[in-house]
């Protein structure tokens, strides 16, 4: 620290400037005048475009409506992989790739060792603060946008993550960062894991005591929060609807209430807690705030059962937008601000009764497809059990099995998908070692969903309109092909307002953004930056 001193009085008396000469130097970040001095993306959960349009007319100057007006709007934002969750976006987001190279192919997978299914951030090793949940970011097999942010300021940069679920939180807050925060199902508060902290800050603590979810929560009623739209849905003209009133009781109230209109209040108060206490934004090096909000259907309902409590979510996530915004240009000014918002890319399937309507469908089941495979399997080779098991619409061989029969994997998997293929309502049926070798531009979306640690040996893709059903589990998987557009908004420094209708991909989202702030994209990321 003494050299540092004498170092700046030599340079003064020569009558240079350090503050330029440091400035100056590879490793400095650049001046506040030419990058964001934080950047906060913002994904919400099961974002349509018709939602967005058809609610226009109720939202207010501030939010939705600012950053479509004011920034630049990409009409027709779509992810590169098929199918696609909550958890398989959120880190295709951050990290830039597909599920293909980051290993989060959903928020459930299969682990081939134990055929025990595993949520994605589950992790003993790291216990929960404030939680019983044991996660860490560990399963991203690659460096997110927040890990390489870390890097280029050797840690100085600030970077939290804030969501109503432990996997958007985690996901995005990947493995560098300096906090994940989400709201525990049992007890209602903020919480996050040791795998980032020892303990909760204190403004953390602080927050819970005031304005934990769990607070009130016993009085506390979702009901339209505009009493003029209560009874009319703008999204499907079906007449005057019955006003809904949610209150949140039993065991599962806090569950219900993260998949409410009334949570992204607390996700936006708990970021404004964040960033007046941790400082963000406010020195020269680029922090990054990554916040999640939800406005898909309530808990056990789909959209077609509750479409005012649906409209009602826009407004209410339109109104915290707004807040976020106005709070954040307050603070920072526009043109040291940069906030990227998207959608996940999916919509709750239905649970549509097609055969009412003499629509085809049908179901396909899954455990007696595997008996069948299974019975075929030793038809060939010998009594055994050749098919280890199910999940979802994969099947998994005993590889050891076949390694003992001295039949190649190749060959049973060839023989499998003919065999499967002649079934009722299948489309298509898709093996490891095809998705794994194939560069056919036709399987590109469906092999970015596919990981070899991760993913099974067989993937079943059944007719439009059929039911994926696991007689064992009792899952029940309805098949649509039907393609869910959602948008992409960026708004701040130095962006023109414009609307973009050409398609574009959310894995260049993150290498764009990492341009912007002057840092290399995430390590596995080959997309180019989208502006």
């Amino acid at each position: 620290m003494k050299n540092r001193y004498i170092y700046i009085t030599l340079l003064t008396i020569l009558g240079l400037d350090p503050q330029q000469l440091q400035a100056d130097e590879p490793s400095a970040m650049p001046s506040p005048s030419s990058v964001p001095r934080l950047v906060v993306s913002i994904t919400i959960d099961q974002l349509r475009s018709d939602c967005l349009e058809a609610f226009r007319p109720l939202f207010g100057a501030g939010g939705f409506e600012k950053l479509m007006r004011e920034g630049c709007l990409y009409t027709n934002a779509g992810y590169g992989f098929e199918p696609v969750d909550r958890s398989s976006a959120v880190a295709a987001l951050m990290t830039g790739v597909s599920p293909y190279y980051n290993s989060i192919v959903g928020q459930r997978w299969l682990v081939r060792e134990t055929l025990v299914p595993r949520y994605c951030v589950d992790d003993v090793r790291y216990e929960g603060l404030g939680t019983w949940e044991r996660t860490s970011p560990e399963a991203i097999a690659t460096s997110t946008l927040g890990d390489e942010l870390k890097l280029a300021t050797r840690g100085q940069a600030i970077v939290w993550s804030i969501a109503p679920f432990s996997d958007m939180a985690v996901l995005a807050a990947g493995h560098a960062a300096d906090g994940a925060l989400w709201i525990d199902r049992q007890r209602g508060q903020w919480c996050s894991s040791s795998y980032y902290m020892k303990q909760l800050p204190k403004w953390v603590t602080q927050h819970n005591e005031r304005q934990a979810p769990a607070i009130g929560i016993d009085e506390r009623v979702w009901q339209a929060v505009n009493p003029a739209s209560s009874t009319y849905s703008i999204l499907v003209q079906q007449g005057e609807q019955k006003p809904f009133k949610h209150r949140f009781k039993g065991d599962a109230r806090y569950t219900e209430y993260t998949m409410s209109g009334l949570v992204n209040e607390d996700v936006t108060s708990m970021a404004l807690s964040c960033l007046l206490s941790t400082g963000m934004g406010s020195d020269r090096l680029t922090d990054l705030l990554c916040l999640s909000y939800y406005v898909g259907a309530p808990s056990q309902q789909t959209a077609s059962q509750s479409l005012m409590e649906l409209q009602d979510s826009y407004q209410r996530l339109d109104q915290e937008l707004a807040r976020l915004i106005a709070t954040l240009e307050k603070r920072l000014g526009k043109t040291n601000l940069m906030i990227v918002v998207t959608g996940t890319g999916y919509a709750a399937e239905e649970d549509t009764d097609y055969s009412q309507y003499r629509i085809p469908t049908g179901n396909f089941y899954m455990s007696r497809t595997a008996n069948l495979l299974n019975m075929y399997f030793g038809a060939l080779w010998g009594t055994g059990r050749y098919v280890e098991t199910c999940f979802g619409n994969q099947i998994f061989l005993n590889h050891k099995l076949l390694e003992q029969r001295r039949v190649q994997l190749g060959d049973a998997l060839q023989r499998a998908q003919e065999f499967m293929q002649q079934l009722s309502g299948v489309r298509n049926v898709y093996t490891s070692t095809q998705l794994f070798a194939s560069q056919n531009a036709q399987l590109a979306r469906i092999r970015g969903a596919f990981n070899t640690l991760r993913s099974g040996d067989i993937m079943v893709e059944v007719a439009p309109g059929w039911h994926i059903l696991n007689e064992d589990t009792h899952d029940d998987q309805l098949q649509r092909a039907g393609y869910i557009q959602f948008p992409l908004m960026v708004y701040g420094a130095s962006v023109e307002a414009q609307r973009i209708d050409k398609p574009v991909n959310i894995e260049s989202v993150a290498p764009a953004i990492a341009k912007t702030i002057r840092i290399r994209a995430p390590n596995a990321c080959k997309a180019e930056p989208l502006f």
